[in-house]
């Protein structure tokens, strides 16, 4: 209720007009910080030691208002923020995470590249070792925060072990580059950027010493899995509220929208689809929190959910009719937004394989060899 307070009174009046502008309204980073809600699951080091349960909640409350918003506090929390957490050394943790949780410095997480996106792991960023430190060369994308972060969580491949490395780079080290992402069509507040890494020198005391592969990263990816899917429940949480609202107070044919029998079924599908994804992601999170969840249920629980709200916000902007294509009427808004959702933090399709190769005990993310022996 605290966070839905603050989203409703505070964010939801600004949102149209920032996303509209594709700007990051940065007046809003210390009511946000202020919810106490940033860092989660941490304890100690001035994080807020939520239950899963709690940080999810908190995220689509979030949702519910504005997707880039809790996407804004996902990437810098559930992201830059749990790696330092899981990976980072005790030295490490007390010197970053307390600004962070205050949302007083802002964090970002660069794993994607150009040329690896799904392949992930191909990753082509390098770390060299040299006296005191590390040089980083290489490009990322899609980076979101990246423009204005304080900090970056980089993954990088050391180029003597050929294993993933992670690493702290702060913002305005020589050599680091991040240029906005231009003309996108969800979650346009979120600044995301293209970041380039030209002999970067990170000292050793900046190497997170808990990433020596990615399955450290896939470790992260798990956690933030769980609470990417809260995104899409709150954001439908959102559009059922503005069109049950709507509905009742609009009329036609002498009638509020709600009397008609097509649009009390529509309205009862939105609702089935909203009780139906609550439910996952609680589960998920019971399963993680008795230690139980595995990486299939995670990215069944992404890939399904963030597959009805694509079919729930469908269905809001056909009762809205022509203002189902107006931001100010939150539904549209929310249709873009779900977009980058359902792509992000693994494709409907690649966490679909996630679950199948749990399932059978069979990979499919390569493609079968081709055969050139004709088919006659």
């Amino acid at each position: 209720m605290k966070v839905r307070a603050c989203m409703e009174q505070e964010i939801a009046p600004i949102m149209t007009e920032y996303w509209e502008k594709a700007k990051f309204p940065f007046h809003v980073i210390p009511k946000l910080g202020a919810l106490r809600i940033a860092g989660g699951t941490i304890k100690g080091y001035g994080c807020p030691g939520l239950s899963i349960t709690g940080s999810a909640l908190a995220t689509a409350e979030v949702a519910r208002v504005d997707a880039s918003c809790s996407t804004f506090i996902l990437v810098h929390s559930s992201l830059a923020m749990l790696t330092i957490a899981f990976c980072g050394s005790e030295a490490q943790k007390q010197k970053y995470l307390p600004s962070l949780a205050q949302l007083k410095t802002v964090g970002c997480w660069a794993l994607t590249e150009p040329d690896n996106g799904s392949d992930a792991s191909a990753l082509n960023t390098t770390a060299t070792k040299v006296e005191g430190g590390w040089i980083l060369k290489g490009q990322k994308r899609w980076i979101g925060n990246s423009t204005f972060a304080d900090l970056l969580v980089v993954f990088a491949r050391n180029t003597t072990t050929n294993q993933i490395n992670g690493f702290i780079v702060k913002k305005d080290t020589p050599g680091l580059t991040a240029t906005k992402i231009e003309n996108k069509i969800g979650l346009r507040i979120v600044q995301n950027g293209d970041i380039l890494l030209k002999n970067v020198f990170i000292a050793d005391e900046d190497r997170l010493p808990g990433v020596d592969s990615f399955q450290d990263t896939n470790k992260i990816l798990a956690v933030s899995r769980v609470m990417v899917a809260w995104q899409p429940i709150g954001i439908s949480m959102g559009i059922y509220d503005m069109c049950h609202r709507y509905l009742k107070e609009r009329k036609q044919f002498g009638a509020p929208l709600a009397a008609f029998q097509i649009n009390q079924q529509k309205l009862v599908h939105m609702l089935g689809n909203v009780q139906a994804m609550i439910l996952i992601g609680w589960r998920l999170c019971k399963l993680y929190e008795s230690g139980k969840m595995t990486p299939g249920q995670a990215s069944l629980g992404k890939s399904w959910i963030t597959l009805k709200a694509r079919e729930t916000a469908a269905i809001g902007r056909e009762l809205l009719g022509g203002n189902g294509i107006l931001a100010d009427f939150l539904v549209a808004k929310a249709f873009c937004d779900l977009e980058p959702i359902y792509t992000y933090e693994g494709t409907y399709d690649i966490n679909s394989l996630i679950t199948g190769r749990e399932i059978t005990g069979f990979a499919s993310f390569k493609p079968a060899a081709s055969s050139k022996r004709s088919r006659l």
